[in-house]
């Protein structure tokens, strides 16, 4: 049975983490006419309204989809321009995120994103790795199995190494190992656009999160909408198993 998280700010009905699917700039975009790219734009600035109404709402973590390791599959002129935006999020972003007092950080395979952008998100983590406001988690090329293959991997050569007794895996063991071993699992996660499902998305951090599915494309995301999910979150009863109280 899951341990139940605390609340960031003591407020039961807070939830601890929020992660959200962002969906549908393309649709947003093509909806008026736009190339993609402009979606894409747009979507940063909900990120910015969505970062500072989880840091008002006194949630402690928030993960932002921001990458698939599918999305690679895209046609490269469009895999160029996210890269190029992302960039230009890193390098416009990370001083304000400092003044917030937010904590910056990626999960995901860096290995294929550009050494530039590597050095970039390095370089946010390590200035924002003492704050302690919001901690502000983005995936980057990230893929959920991926994730659970590599820590299924790394705990197989413990054991071939005899570093390891297969008898002492188990889920507290598992999740300890993977890349979110020190982020509660997520609370409360939000797709946008309509869309009903969580797209190899943090698969074995979500057991036990409640979902909402808004209809909203996510270039039209703002403060209003991220507090209404919140509302519909604050209405359920979360029983981890057990029987209604």
């Amino acid at each position: 049975m899951p341990i139940k998280p605390q609340s960031h700010n003591g407020d039961e009905h807070v939830p601890v983490h929020v992660a959200i699917i962002m969906d549908g700039n393309g649709r947003w975009a093509a909806g008026r006419g736009l190339p993609r790219t402009e979606g894409h734009r747009r979507g940063a600035e909900s990120v910015r309204a969505v970062i500072k109404a989880a840091s008002c709402a006194g949630i402690g973590y928030l993960t932002l989809f921001g990458f698939s390791s599918e999305n690679w599959k895209r046609p490269s002129g469009e895999v160029m321009d996210l890269m190029g935006l992302l960039r230009l999020y890193l390098r416009k972003e990370l001083a304000e995120l400092h003044k917030q007092g937010v904590r910056f950080r990626v999960i995901g395979d860096r290995s294929r994103l550009a050494q530039d952008i590597q050095d970039l998100i390095e370089t946010a983590e390590n200035r924002t790795r003492d704050n302690v406001g919001l901690n502000f988690v983005l995936a980057l090329s990230y893929g959920g199995r991926a994730e659970i293959v590599d820590t299924a991997r790394a705990l197989a050569e413990k054991v071939k190494n005899g570093d390891l007794d297969p008898a002492d895996i188990d889920e507290q063991l598992f999740a300890s190992s993977l890349e979110t071993a020190d982020i509660p699992d997520p609370d409360l996660l939000i797709r946008t656009s309509g869309e009903q499902r969580i797209s190899n998305f943090l698969l074995w951090q979500t057991a036990y999160t409640e979902f909402v599915f808004t209809d909203t494309l996510w270039p039209d995301f703002r403060a209003d909408e991220f507090e209404a999910a919140l509302s519909v979150f604050r209405a359920r009863e979360r029983r981890y198993g057990s029987v209604s109280g």
